[in-house]
């Protein structure tokens, strides 16, 4: 099982993703495409691709130019139906990539928020299984509207948009379930002085809220990533 794993800024990770993914003994391909690494030309040679989030937009393509052949590349993983599964950022390029609208800005989350499943979902291989509510960490400013034809998995009060799937086993998933307890206390040490300028209570916040919703959503998350890898 080779998994291409494109990261679009620096100190991301694949949280309990990759931990389902090496369970699963997947091998991993990890393109730093921020950082110049080139992405493969099509899909052929991977079995799945997880495209992780990032704190550019999803239009940026001045600011990061290999955002269109990154687009042409999940168009390819559709094509093929190999799985894919699309995180914060990479769910909102999914969505430009399928037809979808991005809206930059308006749609602002942080921390452990409440998402809801759709009718849809439950039916679904990898949502199918989860409570119809549940609290999971958030961190983005923008959203998009749905492409034609897809399932609309999950919601929220803030972004309508939260989760959906393309084909048999492509999903874009715009709440952080990758991140558990730990991932989130790094974020908070790598990214101190943002948060400070934009969250300035959440220090003081985090560790009750941790308690709090920490479990559940670590609960959810992994079992996400567990269904997700098993769809590849």
């Amino acid at each position: 099982m080779r998994v291409l794993v494109v990261q679009n800024y620096d100190n991301t990770g694949l949280g309990q993703v990759g931990a389902a993914l090496a369970e699963a003994g997947a091998q991993l391909d990890l393109r730093m495409a921020h950082r110049g690494d080139p992405l493969p030309a099509d899909a052929a040679s991977h079995d799945a691709a997880v495209i992780l989030g990032g704190g550019q937009n999803a239009l940026a393509d001045n600011d990061y130019p290999y955002i269109p052949a990154l687009l042409d590349l999940i168009r390819d993983f559709g094509r093929r139906d190999r799985a894919m599964l699309g995180i914060c950022l990479g769910s909102q390029l999914m969505a430009r990539a399928f037809g979808g609208t991005n809206q930059i800005g308006g749609a602002s989350e942080f921390g452990w928020q409440k998402v809801t499943l759709t009718e849809a979902a439950r039916e679904d291989p990898v949502l199918g299984e989860l409570p119809g509510e549940f609290r999971i960490f958030q961190w983005h400013d923008d959203t998009f509207t749905l492409p034609p034809d897809v399932a609309h998995l999950a919601s929220s009060a803030v972004a309508a948009n939260q989760a959906f799937r393309v084909g048999r086993a492509s999903y874009a998933v715009q709440f952080h379930f990758e991140a558990d307890r730990r991932l989130v206390r790094e974020w908070n040490a790598l990214f101190a002085d943002y948060l400070a300028e934009r969250q300035p209570d959440w220090m003081v916040r985090h560790a009750a809220e941790e308690a709090r919703h920490g479990p559940e959503a670590d609960a959810v998350g992994f079992a996400i990533a567990r269904a997700w890898t098993r769809q590849i």
